[in-house]
């Protein structure tokens, strides 16, 4: 290379430079930027009249990353690297607490399934893959739509990691609208997309391994109270409503937000489909091997962020053929990785200084609860937890609400059941996909819409709290639960 002609920019960091703020928007960004931080100082400095200055702190933090992760002023990784800067500077909590997303195992699944993600690519498996699936999906949108969210719902009940579906689920999928014709901006393509990225999501917080906050509930009811949650009561008691039906309400609001017409190919598998070559064979070895891990976790105990750790150096291994050589510089994902990171770490600090636990307390003081009301009980501490949800994140949930539900069974006469499984109805419940890291990654992986997932969210938030929650409730009604 001659030594006058500038470095080529790698792709990577190309992707970070494409989500910045350009152009004519940039005074817009501007405004959103300084409206985001006068809103952030003035909930901080409100809340140091009522709270301890740390907490009072932690709150205006939290509102300054979520008001920049959902305006989208600024690159998301940009807001990430921020609160990594503040909380340290500040002191606000350990650096434990303000790093936790470097070294929780939801990071590094995330990066090995990017690698995976881009060996699916580089190897070809992924078209293959999309050839043999669109033979699955008929030939009409409403098939194809209805079947990724069949298939990616299905696909939950049998992998234990909601972010390790997803970047194992949408690079077949985004080779899958290739394959039929959906060009990068075309609604058909968001469709899929978010047919992939929902449907393996949110009905899978019926699925007690599906998704983290489930594990997290269960987990902290069994420590706290020992009450153990089986997989069966539990799917027993969400599925029917907040998963089968919730996912049938996905597939209507799809057609209806991001219409298109039907595949301008036939996504038939080709008659003259090539063998497999050696590298997709390895590779399908590897993807086959890290899904027995997946499944089999409770006797290994491996989590499946190291299983995808290992899965992601094999094919990083120059021998393995699965990557090219200049993978790690070109084709990862940095700014996702960021992202994911400071969203783990915002709600570890936050939960860390205690504003949570606060601000459950304050509510619970404002509810009204009273035993001969349960369903008014119910929708009181859904709310509640939805509020949580907000402030934290959607593991925030059962991290703070857990530990203070025996109190709460206590003031509101609902069994401590009850009081748990109210936190599913929230979590499961998404305001915005700030709220939920597998959402996000779908983001970055997708390379979807910030808007066309807000608005989903949005309207599917909408129905969640209007209709289906009344449903859930007649239902658990019906379990005499309340």
């Amino acid at each position: 290379m001659n030594e006058q002609s500038p470095l080529p920019l790698p792709r990577s960091l190309a992707g970070l430079s494409r989500l910045a703020p350009q152009g004519d928007g940039q005074a817009g960004n501007v405004l959103k930027s300084a409206g985001v931080l006068a809103v952030a100082g003035a909930v901080g400095l409100v809340t140091s009249l009522l709270l301890p200055a740390q907490m009072a702190l932690a709150a205006g933090l939290a509102v300054f990353c979520i008001g920049m992760w959902a305006t989208a002023a600024v690159p998301e990784y940009w807001t990430a690297l921020m609160f990594f800067l503040i909380a340290m500077l500040s002191g606000i909590a350990p650096a434990q607490a303000v790093f936790s997303g470097f070294y929780s195992s939801t990071f590094w699944l995330l990066f090995g399934g990017i690698i995976l993600g881009v060996s699916i690519r580089y190897t070809g498996l992924g078209k293959r893959m999309a050839a043999v699936l669109a033979g699955m999906l008929g030939t009409r949108y409403f098939t194809v739509i209805a079947g990724v969210t069949g298939f990616s719902l299905v696909l939950a009940f049998v992998m234990p990691s909601s972010i390790g579906r997803i970047v194992l689920l949408l690079p077949i999928v985004v080779a899958l609208a290739d394959h039929m014709g959906y060009g990068k901006e075309s609604n058909g393509r968001t469709g899929m997309i978010l047919a992939a990225a929902f449907g393996t999501c949110l009905p899978a917080f019926t699925i007690l391994p599906a998704n983290a906050p489930n594990m997290i509930l269960a987990g902290m009811a069994e420590t706290l109270y020992g009450a153990r949650i089986s997989y069966w009561s539990y799917l027993t008691i969400h599925f029917p409503v907040l998963g089968l039906l919730k996912a049938g309400v996905l597939v209507v609001l799809i057609l209806r937000m991001f219409p298109d017409g039907d595949p301008q190919r036939q996504p038939e598998v080709p008659a003259d489909l090539p063998g497999m070559s050696p590298a997709e064979t390895r590779l399908t070895m590897v993807l086959g091997l890290c899904l027995a891990l997946w499944l089999t976790d409770t006797l290994h105990h491996i989590s499946p962020g190291w299983i995808a750790l290992a899965a992601g150096l094999y094919c990083l291994w120059p021998g393995s053929g699965l990557t090219s050589k200049k993978c790690i510089n070109e084709d990862v994902n940095y700014a996702s990785l960021f992202f994911v990171a400071g969203i783990i770490g915002l709600g570890t600090v936050l939960s860390s200084t205690g504003l949570g636990e606060v601000v459950v307390e304050n509510l619970s003081g404002l509810a009204g609860f009273q035993a001969d009301r349960p369903f008014w009980n119910v929708a009181m501490l859904t709310g509640i937890s939805t509020l949580v949800a907000m402030i934290t994140n959607l593991p925030g949930v059962p991290a703070i609400m857990t530990p203070v539900a025996e109190n709460l069974a206590t003031l509101t006469g609902l069994p401590l059941t009850t009081v748990l499984m109210t936190q599913v109805l929230a979590f499961s419940n998404v305001f915005l996909p700030y709220q939920a890291p597998p959402l996000i990654t779908a983001m970055q992986l997708g390379d979807l819409p910030t808007g066309a997932v807000v608005r989903l969210c949005l309207v599917m938030f909408a129905i969640g709290a209007l209709v289906l929650m009344p449903l859930d409730l007649l239902w658990w009604y019906a379990l005499g639960m309340v």
